[in-house]
């Protein structure tokens, strides 16, 4: 992949934030840990800052603001519209197609406007009861990293996971349970990168999986025949523009036997951890990990601001 930003970081004053309130913070500490390590190999000068929430302050001379916070605060709108507020650039999506693409539940809705291959999906809101087929999978919509996420195999179980799942909000999303080879594509402005094909050693790639070195195998370039590598990269980018998303991102996608897709959702703030995905493609496209931090900080400011 051809590299479009080399240089743009050197001696560029970057404010990394990380860590965040939310269930994602532990994951956050360690790819800001990377990410700091990447950006001064570039030559950034970087100033780490822990956050828990709004009352954060920048060092004065900020040039860049890295988001490295998964999940609450720094993935859903709410630390962008603060930046905003600030006229402070940071990386990633502006505040509205962060917050479309942290809400599961709207970005199957943008999806289902824009006929990007998505499964049969319904919200529910506390207290309905709709008519339930099995096995199918509940999820909390605003959360990140596989949190609050069931797959319902009898109507025992609807209980429990619907009571966590209200933990995080008023709504739920219910979707068929879909089948297929789990495939994640590394999106960097208006290009796709290689296919990730994930293989987690048992069960499906929940939040242990994700994290733990070692819980599952990586096949990158995904296996596939050039064309269906080429429909899967296509569909993640059409997803991406059905949110107006801009910048970088990773798209998570089920390939059925059939070759039906299913386009699950799109993170905004993918991990930069040791195990992380998008790394892993980008290496594959040629992008090392300095090379990757690069392009991202790069890609956002030259960015829209609206």
């Amino acid at each position: 992949m051809k590299r479009h930003y080399e240089g743009i970081l050197k001696d560029l004053s970057v404010a990394l934030l990380m860590g965040g309130p939310g269930k994602e913070r532990e994951v956050s500490l360690r790819s800001g840990a990377a990410v700091a390590g990447a950006l001064r190999k570039c030559g950034a000068r970087v100033h780490g800052t822990d956050v828990a929430g709004p009352g954060f302050d920048l060092p004065p001379d900020t040039q860049l603001v890295f988001n490295m916070i998964h999940g609450t605060f720094g993935e859903d709108g709410e630390l962008q519209s603060l930046l905003d507020a600030a006229g402070v650039p940071y990386t990633g999506e502006g505040a509205a197609g962060s917050r479309l693409a942290f809400d599961k539940i709207e970005t199957k809705e943008c999806f289902d406007r824009a006929g990007v291959p998505t499964c049969a999906w319904r919200a529910v809101r506390r207290g309905e009861g709709p008519e339930w087929k099995f096995p199918c999978v509940i999820k909390a919509p605003r959360q990140g990293s596989s949190v609050g996420v069931h797959i319902v195999r009898s109507p025992e179980a609807i209980p429990a996971a619907l009571d966590d799942c209200f933990l995080y909000g008023d709504r739920v999303l219910v979707e068929e349970f879909f089948t297929g080879r789990e495939l994640t594509i590394g999106i960097l402005g208006k290009e796709a990168l290689p296919i990730v094909e994930i293989v987690p050693h048992e069960g499906f790639y929940d939040y242990e999986h994700k994290y733990t070195k070692g819980a599952s195998d990586y096949h990158v370039p995904a296996q596939l025949a050039p064309q269906v590598a080429a429909n899967i990269q296509a569909a993640a980018l059409a997803a991406c523009r059905s949110l107006a998303l801009e910048v970088y991102s990773r798209v998570d996608i089920l390939l059925a036997p059939d070759g039906r897709l299913n386009v699950l959702e799109i993170n905004t703030i993918p991990g930069m951890t040791e195990t992380s995905l998008l790394p892993k493609a980008a290496a594959v496209a040629g992008l090392d990990f300095p090379s990757l931090c690069e392009e991202i900080a790069g890609l956002s400011l030259a960015r829209k601001i609206p």
